[in-house]
């Protein structure tokens, strides 16, 4: 249809400038196979959406008339985005198009579950919508556990929600496109939009709880039931003491979770100690990795949580024990690295969320 064909075009051109800086008119046409009368048409939308500026002529000495050059507008519009997957606070940030944080928020979560921890969301997305100076483009929130694509969190155990659309919830309340995701899936999704990660990877998010996001093909995987990723409660020692809040013993999480993790450290003596629950914290990492890469082939996996937790003997451990554990002359070049976004990376990612949703450019 003719408006849909609009939309593809729309997106299109808002894809190229935002990934690969500015262009011309001629430039979008001869790139996307469109007319230059139909990029025309769609440019000066844009420019009246302030999604697109010009600035300025091409700089060179081609023949003929300069070309007017346009580039994505990164201050347009705002975000507000969400990470709730902190062992002791909800965090928040106002962000441009660009991922840059323009303000940010928090709450302590001491001991929050259920409708308390749910009232402290509200509270603090409504900060941060009072703090947002030019229109906004949506609300974006990373949550651990299992998400469905209405924003229902059918599952988050470690918020205490269940069955809970909190999607359905932000949108009533401050009127405005919402998106809510795992926060796994959404640092993938940071880390393959800023990061520039491998097509076919694995990002393992460790915060109050342990979970992986997957892209094939640079597309994410969510699973028939929305549960992909969920490796968290994947039993590594059914025979240990180790309780899990799922109900289990010997969960990954519990050797895993920012929380367990510094249980664990916090009773070391020594630097030998210290290291032995680092790489016993790998090794189960491992064990739980090695099946996913023997099932799936994927050439990269991201490890996104503390630095001073994650590198070093975890990650060393983790990769001796996948090339242990999958076939070594198919799997031996995987690559296993620390994500370099920080703290933020579940911010980015509920960002690249809504602007993938509403703009279609991620």
């Amino acid at each position: 249809m003719p408006e849909q064909a609009r939309v593809h075009n729309r997106e299109l051109l808002l894809r190229m400038l935002y990934r690969e800086g500015p262009r011309s008119r001629a430039d979008l046409a001869r790139r996307t196979g469109l007319t230059r009368v139909s990029v025309s048409d769609v440019v000066s939308d844009l420019l009246s959406d302030h999604l697109v500026r010009e600035v300025g002529m091409r700089a060179g000495s081609r023949p003929g008339k300069p070309a007017m050059m346009l580039e994505f507008n990164e201050h347009a519009y705002r975000t507000v985005a969400v990470d709730l997957s902190h062992s002791t606070l909800y965090r928040g940030a106002v962000l441009d198009l660009g991922g840059a944080v323009v303000t940010r928020r928090q709450v302590e979560i001491a001991g929050s579950a259920g409708t308390d921890a749910l009232a402290k969301v509200v509270g603090l997305v409504r900060e941060l919508c009072q703090e947002v100076t030019a229109p906004l483009l949506g609300i974006g929130v990373g949550t651990p556990g299992i998400v469905d694509l209405g924003g229902v969190v059918l599952s988050a155990p470690n918020l205490g929600l269940k069955d809970v659309n909190l999607q359905s919830v932000l949108a009533e309340e401050f009127a405005c496109p919402v998106h809510v995701a795992n926060d796994a899936n959404a640092a993938a999704l940071a880390e393959r939009s800023y990061a520039e990660s491998a097509a076919d990877s694995l990002l393992v998010r460790v915060g109050v709880g342990v979970g992986a996001g997957l892209l094939l093909g640079g597309t994410p995987v969510l699973g028939s039931r929305f549960a992909a990723g969920e490796i968290g409660h994947v039993v590594v020692d059914p025979d240990s003491d180790r309780s899990c809040v799922c109900g289990k013993n010997g969960c990954l999480e519990t050797w895993l979770s920012t929380r367990r993790i510094q249980e664990d450290l916090s009773k070391a003596r020594t630097q030998g100690e210290h290291d032995r629950v680092l790489a016993v914290a790998g090794e189960s990492l491992g064990r739980v990795l090695a099946p996913i890469v023997a099932a799936l082939n994927v050439s990269e996996i991201v490890l996104s949580g503390p630095q001073r937790v994650l590198e070093g003997p975890l990650a060393a451990t983790t990769m001796e024990t996948i090339r242990q554990r999958a076939l070594t002359e198919v799997h031996g070049d995987i690559v296993l690295r620390l994500s370099e976004l920080g703290d933020d990376i579940v911010l980015r990612g509920a960002t690249a969320m809504v602007m993938s949703q509403q703009l279609g450019i991620v």
